[in-house]
């Protein structure tokens, strides 16, 4: 039988398997970028609220998946979604905010969404959802990047960076010395940037990233 559960199921699994977020695989088909957002899936009432099948379609054209590869997440969901390990995941824009991350870049505090996701050594990583062009053509708006604040970081490594101003940034470690940090941007058009080390709250590497 096709459950409300089992559905929504099989669109979070088409995401994953295609390295995005629910958020992310919307725009990725054209739709508003909250369409399949779990708080949609529920009305205030407490309906149940099924995606439409214009939709459904026009995720599947987006990401090149087939009509039987959708149809076999149904199937292995079999009307619940599945566990499995998951992952803390923010937006990029509010990584900035306080709240989510302690002094050391370790992921705190509450309004994390979880993402499956394989598991990973770190126990402490976390997603990050790219926003805007800033980083291509690396990354696009809506990949997400996976970063290990227990992981060390070296010169060459791209990493996300926080000043203690609480701007986020992603970029390429280009020359850390005892006093400064340096870092290059992904995109031509963006200068790299140099920092007093002090001026640095905490920086951490990616260790993936959805290409």
């Amino acid at each position: 039988m096709l459950t409300h559960k089992a559905i929504w199921a099989a669109i979070d699994g088409l995401a994953e398997r295609y390295g995005l977020t629910a958020s992310g695989l919307a725009r990725k088909a054209g739709l508003d970028p909250t369409t399949f957002n779990r708080s949609k899936r529920i009305s205030r009432d407490g309906k149940q609220r099924w995606p439409s099948t214009e939709s459904i379609s026009k995720v599947i054209e987006a990401t090149g998946a087939s009509v039987e590869e959708f149809t076999g997440l149904l199937i292995n969901n079999g009307g619940g979604a599945r566990i499995g390990h998951r992952i803390p995941l923010i937006g990029m824009a509010q990584a900035g905010a306080a709240g989510y991350f302690d002094n050391a870049g370790f992921p705190t505090g509450e309004g994390w969404e979880k993402l499956p996701f394989p598991e990973v050594e770190d126990s402490h990583a976390y997603a990050l959802e790219i926003s805007g062009d800033s980083m291509m053509p690396v990354y696009r708006d809506g990949d997400l990047v996976i970063v290990s604040p227990a992981a060390s970081v070296r010169r060459g490594d791209r990493v996300i960076a926080k000043t203690v101003e609480g701007e986020v940034m992603c970029k390429i470690l280009a020359r850390r010395t005892l006093t400064r940090i340096e870092l290059s941007s992904f995109n031509p058009a963006h200068p790299e940037r140099s920092f007093e080390i002090q001026e640095i709250a905490w920086m951490s590497r990616i260790i993936w990233a959805s290409q």
